[in-house]
């Protein structure tokens, strides 16, 4: 047995409870069991001392008296000063009573008469205190000592009794009763529990390991499948989950939906990996067989489209290398408010040469927590997928709507299939109708667009245009809004809050909990949006 173990630990910590209860049980048992029997003991004196005192108070003399066998309660009447003046026939010797002796004397056998007769017939000290003529004092006195009856000694509780005979003589009369039965008593019940204390607990050890083994079964069975799962590496593979609603089946559960979250994070990883390696492979092929050509053919190099190829593959590590930043949780650092009219101001600028016509109506001036170059990343990604796919316009808009920042972008173009709308958002996911369009990207740019909405606690959807579908976390107000005419708003620090955007592929590297989106936007020229 490893003591290591939970079942092992469960175990003895188990039995040493037990064990401690037990023996403080059992302790105050004996006690209990005693101070009965110690009681038990004393009635038996203090009746047999009444009975004597109820002869003398009845006037009966001393050398009559009908004593108790000695046996069973040894009794003594003693006078004043210690005078013996009855006793049992069979007491040989005699401690802790009114006097050790064991015969009375002569004279006062002589003398000693319940009329008060004799030389023994002094008043007690504080005769205010002796019981009155014929009566028996109500307290009873214990003491603990030892008899010798017949040749046997043994322990008595005595009861000492003042009695007042008719004729005004004080006595004290003494009975004893035996220990010898109380102490085997106790002794037995002492005995029986410790013979029967090993046994318990040898039954409550085995019990407890047990009961914990039965309990502790489907954890080894978790740990045994985790183990076969870690040595063959099938993360499809699942860990048997018990039929009982405890926390071992909780415990089950979780490790299960833990397996198939890495599952999924491992597919995507092997797809990623594969999808690069793909889109990868044409450039530098391209870009191979060109240097071929020109090494073997200098007049025919293509240099313009070499540097395209380059391009290209520039491009496209940067965006693998931002992605890989995005899943290993990469969040922008600090909250710098940035006014997103001007972002989108520069970043439509930067686009004034794009195919088609780009409208922008900026409503409102909102102020966010977060990364202007990101932000402009993010927005420059969506224009860039609706100039690829509009007819003969995009459209930006920038308002305010129910504390919430929104930028839409959409186009005028075919649209998306409403069960592609987030296909789309998928790594290397172009649509048919995108490849044959254009040569364009290698489908990473919504794939990065959202990404950076989640990095940033917002969201990026598609809808159908004009009503784009809004996707917002509550409890985040604007922080401010900047005037184009003037400075910026000043605020503290602790002030910028995230302020949700919106857009059709919208996903900006500031904080901002929500982005909207709308996918197209039909417009016929001159009509409404």
């Amino acid at each position: 047995m490893r003591f290591g173990s939970v079942r092992a630990r469960t175990t003895a910590g188990a039995t040493a409870v037990v064990a401690v209860a037990l023996v403080v049980a059992g302790l105050v048992v004996v006690q209990l069991l005693r101070a009965n029997l110690a009681g038990q003991a004393d009635l038996r004196a203090e009746v047999a001392a009444r009975e004597v005192a109820a002869q003398l108070a009845g006037g009966t003399p001393f050398g009559k008296l009908d004593l108790p066998d000695g046996d069973d309660h040894p009794a003594q009447v003693v006078g004043d000063h210690g005078t013996l003046l009855a006793a049992s026939d069979d007491l040989k010797s005699i401690t802790g009573t009114g006097t050790s002796a064991v015969r009375p004397a002569p004279s006062a056998s002589s003398t000693s008469r319940p009329d008060g007769g004799g030389g023994d017939d002094d008043d007690d000290d504080d005769p205010k205190d002796d019981p009155e003529r014929g009566e028996v004092s109500s307290d009873p006195d214990y003491s603990t000592g030892t008899a010798d009856v017949d040749g046997r000694t043994g322990d008595y509780r005595f009861a000492a009794l003042e009695v007042t005979t008719p004729a005004g003589r004080t006595v004290t009369v003494y009975a004893g009763s035996d220990l010898e039965g109380a102490r085997t008593a106790v002794g037995a019940v002492v005995r029986g529990m410790l013979a029967g204390l090993p046994v318990l607990l040898v039954v409550v050890a085995l019990v407890t390991w047990l009961v914990t083994r039965r309990a502790l079964r489907p954890v080894d069975a978790i740990s045994a499948g985790m183990a076969e799962i870690t040595g063959s590496g099938d993360l499809a593979r699942r860990v048997p989950e018990p039929g009982s609603r405890d926390e071992v089946a909780r415990l089950a559960a979780t490790t299960n939906a833990t397996l198939a979250a890495l599952e999924r994070s491992v597919a995507r990883q092997r797809g990623f990996v594969a999808d690069a390696s793909h889109e990868l492979r044409s450039p530098i092929a391209s870009l191979r067989t060109q240097l071929e050509v020109a090494a073997a053919h200098p007049e025919l190099l293509d240099l313009d489209g070499v540097v395209d190829d380059v391009v290209r593959l520039q491009h496209l590590a940067a965006d693998l290398l931002l992605l890989a930043r995005l899943d290993a949780g990469e969040r922008p650092a600090g909250s710098t408010p940035v006014a997103l009219g001007d972002v989108v101001r520069e970043e439509v600028g930067r686009h004034a040469g794009a195919r088609v016509p780009i409208e922008t109506q900026i409503t409102a001036e909102p102020l966010v927590a977060g990364s202007a170059s990101r932000l402009s990343r993010a927005l420059g990604n969506l224009l860039d997928n609706a100039e690829r796919h509009a007819s003969s316009a995009v459209r930006v808009t920038l308002d305010e709507r129910g504390g919430q920042a929104v930028i839409r972008v959409t186009d005028d173009g075919p649209g998306v299939p409403p069960d592609e709308r987030e296909r789309i958002f998928d790594r290397f996911v172009r649509l048919d109708a995108a490849r044959a369009r254009d040569e364009g990207g290698a489908g990473l740019g919504l794939a990065i667009a959202r990404d950076l909405a989640a990095a940033h606690g917002g969201t990026l959807v598609a809808g159908e245009a004009p009503g784009a579908v809004r996707a917002s976390r509550s409890g985040c107000p604007p922080t401010g809004s900047a005037e184009r005419s003037g400075a910026r708003s000043r605020f503290g620090r602790r002030e910028w809050a995230p302020i949700p955007l919106a857009g059709r592929d919208l996903a900006g590297e500031s904080a901002y909990p929500a982005v909207e989106t709308a996918t197209q936007w039909r417009e016929s020229r001159g009509g409404t949006p």
